[in-house]
C-alpha cells in the first residue's frame, strides 16, 4: 500500500488513520485486539488515541491507550506503527489544560499506558484558551529534546491561536505543529474550508480529520428517526437528518451504485480526493466495517461523483 509522508517529518503512514475512542468503550479488550490486528494485517499502520479515551465512560479515561499499550506489547510491533496521541481534554477530574505542568504530567502517563518509550505525535486535543502559547510549545520542546515525543500537531486550537503559535516557535525556535485534526466531512464542510484550508497551505500542515463519517450518519445507517434510537451515537446525529443531510445520502447511495460501494466508503474516497486530506481517522468494531475502510483509498471518484457529492453537501 501507497504510505503518505506526514509532512515536515521522516514519519510514513497508510491512508486511513485508526480512531481509538472504541477501545474500551463500545469494544472490550479482546475485541480490540481483534480489530487491531486486522487493521494491521491489511497493512495500515496509523492509530490515534487521546489520554482520556474513554473518560465519559469512567470519569477520567485511560482505557484505549492502555489497550493498544497490551496490545503493542503482545504483538511486539511497535517499530512498524505510527501512534498518535493527545493532551488537553477535560474529565470529571480536570477542566481543560495545556498548562506545562499538565502536558509534562500526562506524557509520562500516557508513555505507562502505552508502554512505549516515545510517541510519534503529540497533539494538543483542546486549547484551553488561557495557557500563553510560548508555555505549551515550552513544554513540548521540552518532551521532544528528551526524546518523549517526536513531533506535535494541533485539533481543537482556534485559528487566531494557531496562528500565534506558529509565530511564536518561529520567534523562538520552538517546535511547530507539523498537523492538523479538524472535524470534517461531507455534512460539515463550512468551518474546515472557509477557516483552516488556507492556515493549512500557508504552514504546510498535514490533515487528519475526526469524525470522517459524522459519528456513523455517512454510512447511511440512519434512514428513519425510529433509526437513530438503536444506536450509542444514534441521538448525537439526529440534527444531520436535514433537507441537507438526506440530500448527501441521495447522492452517496447514487455514487456508491455506480461504483458497486457503500456510502462509507464513498465518503472516506471523497475526504481522500482532496489533496489537503493526507488520511482520514475513523474507527470501526466488526470486519465488515473495517472492510469499508480498507477500500476506501483503492476507490478514485471522477469530476462527476464529486460534482453530485458537493452540489448535495453545500
Amino acid at each position: 500500500m501507497q504510505k503518505k509522508t506526514i509532512k515536515n517529518t521522516d514519519l510514513s503512514v497508510a491512508p486511513i488513520n485508526f480512531g481509538g475512542n472504541v477501545f474500551g468503550w463500545t469494544l472490550n479488550e479482546q475485541e480490540s485486539f481483534d480489530i487491531l490486528d486486522q487493521f494491521t494485517e491489511a497493512g495500515f499502520n496509523f492509530i490515534d488515541t487521546a489520554d482520556t479515551y474513554s473518560w465519559w465512560v469512567n470519569g477520567k479515561g485511560g482505557q484505549s491507550e492502555e489497550i493498544i499499550g497490551k496490545w503493542m506489547k503482545q504483538r511486539g510491533n511497535r517499530n512498524e506503527l505510527v501512534v498518535a496521541t493527545k493532551v488537553g481534554s477535560e474529565t470529571k477530574e480536570h477542566s481543560f489544560d495545556i498548562s506545562k505542568k499538565h502536558i509534562l504530567k500526562s506524557v509520562d502517563d500516557s508513555l505507562q499506558r502505552l508502554q512505549t518509550d516515545h510517541i510519534d505525535l503529540y497533539y494538543t486535543h483542546f486549547d484551553d484558551n488561557k495557557t500563553p502559547v510560548e508555555e505549551t510549545l515550552e513544554a513540548y520542546n521540552e518532551i521532544i529534546k528528551a526524546g518523549k515525543v517526536r513531533y506535535i500537531a494541533a485539533s481543537n486550537v482556534s485559528t487566531e491561536r494557531l496562528k500565534e503559535s506558529f509565530e511564536v516557535a518561529e520567534k523562538n525556535g520552538l517546535p511547530k505543529y507539523v498537523a492538523l485534526q479538524p472535524h470534517y466531512n461531507l455534512v460539515e464542510r463550512e468551518k474546515f474550508e472557509n477557516e483552516y484550508a488556507q492556515l493549512v497551505q500557508d504552514f504546510d500542515l498535514s490533515v487528519f480529520p475526526y469524525w470522517s463519517l459524522a459519528a456513523g450518519f455517512l454510512t447511511g445507517k440512519y434512514r428513519s428517526d425510529d433509526d437513530f434510537a438503536k444506536t450509542t451515537r444514534g441521538e448525537g446525529v439526529r440534527k444531520y437528518f436535514d433537507d441537507k443531510g438526506k440530500a448527501v445520502l441521495k447522492a452517496l447511495d447514487e455514487v456508491s451504485a455506480k461504483h458497486n460501494s457503500s456510502p462509507a466508503t464513498v465518503s472516506l474516497a471523497w475526504l481522500l480526493s482532496n489533496p489537503l486530506i493526507t488520511a482520514p481517522i475513523v474507527s470501526a468494531t466488526s470486519k465488515n466495517q473495517l472492510e469499508t475502510l480498507f477500500a476506501a483509498p483503492k476507490l478514485i471518484l471522477d469530476e462527476e461523483d464529486l460534482k453530485v457529492l458537493e452540489e448535495a453537501s453545500k
